[in-house]
This record gives structure tokens, sequence and C-alpha cells, in this order.
């Protein structure tokens, strides 16, 4: 099932961060503090009823600031086009203004299902100004207050109200789906010809499908692959694809589909904050990756390679345990590194390991390293089983979960890393007290 997409739109100050966190269910803007991970979040998933959908924010249209809204613009339409649902967002206490009928004229032109927030309508007294709001022309219309959580239930009635089934295409199990993400103009297109066209790939026809990536099934070494590739925005050409961090939403929809994520970075450019993002979001979602440093014919020492390892593992250190291949997909050197890192990323997402050896190596770990201590309490862990794949997830039977601290359960991790295969793959730790709470 392919993901419905909602875009929220709005002049400055009108208070999208505010409805788009309370979409979302978090403070998206402030995560967790792991290098090299970006802070400013502008996509989020959304769970309700029985609806999930994707959700994107924007910059606020001004057109009195001349200097940023030509590109504030560009971005607003590439989320009007990229959306099933646009959400205008507008402030229930102020006039409309000029900047509100730009926005209003580019959701006519673009012809998509609209709905009117009109926010900060937080009193009985200030209801009655949702009516000034239905001369945008606009029929679905609703009062909100992102700050104090009134009509948000209204909102996403309207918001899910259109959607209708989109149907996937569903490939055999036994097809590994891989995708390549990363920024425009990493040469996510050239690594997928390079692959399709290496010697050992036999391709079938293109998948046919309404979805914006492009899939390819092909073989590999007898066995079925299908690659979803990401690149290049439909309208408007470069334009488009100069919008960075627009490139997010299409690679969130492929990530969604995907076995595996082959994170593209450019080596003539290096690594910018970008392409930690986008790489934040593929672990994120629990998908094994690769990381390939592409055009590496344009660096002068490419015998290097160490080097450059080192300079990768400290930008990337949220994603230590990612192999990392270097590759040219314009001549084609060293792309056949690339095929057995996919393979055996996806089988570490799949390894099961015995319940005896986790527990080996777990009380071994605590032997050598016991947990520290809080208050006086100690953590006991009674028991470790595996509790699914993809990715690998083990369950802590423990006295009280409330006393793991995030270095500890690092340490644990890095334990079950040394003592099994797992590279690639992200894995999940969870502590449940021996009551069952």
């Amino acid at each position: 099932m392919k993901l419905p997409t909602v875009a929220l739109v709005g002049r400055p100050n009108v208070g999208k961060s505010t409805i788009f966190n309370r979409l979302v269910g978090e403070k998206i803007a402030i995560i967790e503090d792991t290098p090299g991970v970006t802070r400013d979040r502008i996509y989020g998933d959304v769970v309700y009823k029985d609806y999930r959908f994707h959700l994107i924010d924007t910059g606020g249209i001004d057109v009195s600031k001349e200097l940023f809204n030509n590109e504030i613009r560009i971005q607003t339409e590439i989320a009007i086009n990229e959306a099933d649902v646009v959400v205008f967002i507008v402030d229930g206490n102020d006039e409309l203004n000029q900047n509100d009928f730009v926005i209003r004229d580019m959701l006519k032109k673009a012809n998509k299902d609209v709905v009117v927030a009109v926010n900060k309508l937080d009193n009985n007294n200030r209801m009655d100004n949702i009516y000034n709001y239905y001369e945008l022309g606009f029929e679905n219309v609703v009062a909100v207050s992102g700050e104090h959580n009134i009509g948000i239930p209204d909102l996403l009635d309207l918001i899910t109200g259109s959607f209708k089934p989109v149907e996937d295409v569903i490939y055999d199990k036994d097809k590994i789906k891989f995708c390549i993400i990363g920024r425009p103009n990493v040469g996510k297109s050239s690594l997928v010809n390079a692959i399709l066209n290496e010697d050992k790939v036999i391709v079938s026809d293109i998948a046919g499908t309404t979805r914006d990536a492009v899939d390819t099934e092909f073989k590999y070494d007898s066995k079925d692959y299908v690659v979803i590739d990401t690149a290049g925005m439909r309208k408007k050409g470069k334009v488009f694809e100069s919008i960075e961090k627009y490139s997010l939403i299409r690679s969130m929809k492929a990530i969604e589909r995907s076995d595996v994520c082959v994170i593209v970075i450019n080596a003539e450019e290096g690594i910018i904050e970008h392409d930690k993002h986008i790489a934040s979001y593929a672990m994120e979602s629990g998908k094994p990756m690769v990381l390939v440093v592409n055009k590496w014919d344009t660096v002068s020492d490419k015998n290097n390679i160490r080097e450059y390892t080192d300079l990768m593992r400290n930008e990337f250190q949220f994603l230590s345990y990612v192999p990392i291949v270097f590759l040219s997909a314009l001549t084609k050197k060293r792309i056949h590194t690339l095929m057995p890192e996919i393979e055996k990323v996806y089988n570490n997402s799949l390894k099961e390991i015995k319940t005896s050896l986790l527990n080996s190596v777990i009380r071994d770990a605590v032997m050598l390293n016991q947990p520290p201590s809080y208050k006086g309490k100690r953590l006991k862990i009674y028991f470790v089983n595996q509790s699914g794949i993809k990715p690998p997830k083990f369950t802590f039977s423990v006295n009280s979960k409330n006393l793991i601290h995030f270095s500890y359960e690092r340490y644990l991790e890095n334990k079950l890393r040394e003592n099994f295969d797992l590279e690639g793959t992200p894995i999940i730790l969870q502590f449940k007290n021996r009551s069952g709470e």
C-alpha cells in the first residue's frame, strides 16, 4: 500500500509547525542528541484511526520578502505537487492578506484536495471568525487550535476523508527490493544504470507503476532483485532538483517500500548535512543500509580508501555498523563490490540467533562490565530472547527498565554486534520488567 502524502502550507507565523508537531504526535524539531542527525525536520508520519500518511511542512510564503520568497515558493510548489491533500493554514485572529491569496491561487491552479485550517481559534468568542475564511473559495474549512489541541480530530477526519486505496505492486517475497537514495546530483541514476548494465545482470521489463520512483526487476547471480530509483523530479526539471531538502519526500516514499537502502555520497563534493539527514531517515525506518561513495574516479588519491573511510565514520557516527563501498558509476570501477553488500546486509536483517547463545553473550557482557547503579539500585538482566526480524529485535527481561542508561544500552548493542554478524542492519533492544509491566 502506497501511503498518501499531506502538505501543510501557509504564510509565516500562522502556526504550521505547531500543527505539524500536533499531528505527528511529538516535537519533531527537537530529537535525540545523535551526532550527525539534523534537528530541523520537515517530514513525519501520522497515524490516525485506520489511516497512516506522510506529512510535509513547508516554509511560510511572504511576498514582501523577495530575497527568499522564490525558493520558498518553489519548495511549496514541490510539496503541493507531491501531496494528495493540502492543508492550507491561516491565522484565525488576522484578516486575510496578500500572502494568503497568493497561496490560494497556487492551490487553485494545482487542483488538489484542500482543507483550510483556521488556526488559533481557542475560545468561543473567536469561533465565529471561521466564516471569514470561506472567502478563499474552498469547501472544507475547519476551526482548530494547534496550541490547545482543539479541532484536531475534525481536521484529521477531513484530511483522511478523501483518501482512496492505492494499490502498490506486490513483488514476490524472495525478491530483494533496494532503493538508491541521496541528495540530487550524487549520481543515483548513473549508479542504477551501472548496476543494470553489468555483465552479471539480466534485466526484465520495467514494472509499470503509478509511482514517482521507477522500479526495475533484474537478476544478479541467479537471485531476483528490484531496484527503486528515486532520481529526478517530474516537473520543472533542474529547478525542482535544486531544492535539496525536498528530495527527502521522494527518499521517504522509496525507503518505505524497500528491504535495503543504498545511500549515495558524492566523493567529489564531500559530505554535507543533507546526506546525514537522508541517512537518518533510513536508520529510523529500521532498514538495513549500505553507504556508497560514488564518483571515486574523481578523487586524486584513489588508493587512500582508509583515510576516506575514517572521514565517513567520523561524519556518520550513528551508522558505525553500516558497510561503505567505494565505486564509480560512470567508469564502473569497483561496481562489482556493491551487490554482495546489499545481499549481505539484507540477510543480516533476517538473522535469527539462538536464545542460549544470546544469553551466554549477555551474561559475559554483564560480568565484564556491571550496569551502573542508580539511587542504590542496579539493573539486573534475567533473560534475553530475539523477538523479531527486519530489523532484529531483542527483548530483555529485567528488574526495572527505568534503570537502563543509554550508555549501557549502547554497550549491550556493541557486544551483540561483536559476537554476531549484524553488519548493515539496525537492531532494536527492548526492555521489559519481569512482572510484565
